[in-house]
């Protein structure tokens, strides 16, 4: 398989994160996939946003889930962007997608639009949360899952193979050696995350991983003459 660059909540680094304007850019930049984040709003819409509450990317305050979509639309997410529903994004972008979901009740509402739209060859799901992937992959069949790791020890396969992930992505200031073997014999793909300089871009590449997630789109023109 070809070496991924993934565009972590599109390019953050130079745009407000899960935006459409952000995944766009990530997108004309040539990365091979996008990532976002899913929470559902207070009236059960998948919408597009790193954290549980709107304070810190938005110019409002408050739980997501306590906030209608209405709500959320008119808010402020950077450079005058809305916050994006998952649907939206679906039909703005050609680009693969990786989707993030924190949790089981997110993963339903997921497994509903992957269904409906027809999204297993197009979109892989990951999660920090084990139960959520195996939610997921007990209601898509044959949808591609990813266990997310930032805390982690070699259980971390184990956690994998248990919840049915065919890829691990993988805080790579905390990834050994010992951890990559690990999940080689497991036959899990390994992505190394966040990958912002030319120093994690050549660990990645010395552990022979199989792509990386970054916040810059000057990642993707580098990593094929980084050895």
């Amino acid at each position: 398989m070809n070496f991924l660059t993934i565009g972590h909540r599109g390019v953050m680094g130079v745009e407000p994160e899960n935006t459409l304007r952000s995944f766009v850019a990530a997108q004309q930049a040539g990365l091979d996939v996008i990532e976002l984040d899913l929470h559902l709003s207070k009236d059960g819409a998948l919408v597009v946003m790193h954290d549980t509450d709107v304070d810190r990317t938005t110019d409002g305050t408050g739980p997501i889930a306590e906030k209608t979509l209405a709500e959320l639309r008119a808010l402020d997410a950077g450079r005058g962007e809305h916050v994006p529903v998952f649907e939206e994004v679906l039909d703005a972008l050609r680009t693969p997608l990786q989707a993030e979901i924190k949790d089981v009740q997110a993963a339903r509402a997921l497994a509903e639009v992957i269904l409906k739209r027809d999204l297993v060859a197009r979109v892989e799901v990951s999660s920090f949360h084990d139960e959520a992937v195996a939610e997921i992959a007990r209601l898509v069949p044959g949808v591609r899952t990813a266990l997310i790791g930032s805390r982690f020890g070699t259980d971390i396969v184990d956690r994998a193979v248990e919840a049915g992930a065919a890829t691990v992505c993988l805080n790579i200031r905390r990834l050994t050696l010992e951890i990559v073997e690990r999940a080689r014999k497991a036959d899990l793909r390994i992505i190394g995350w966040v990958v912002n300089t030319q120093d994690h871009l050549r660990l990645v590449r010395a552990l022979q991983l199989d792509g990386a997630t970054t916040d810059y789109p000057e990642i993707k023109r580098t990593a094929r003459f980084t050895a």
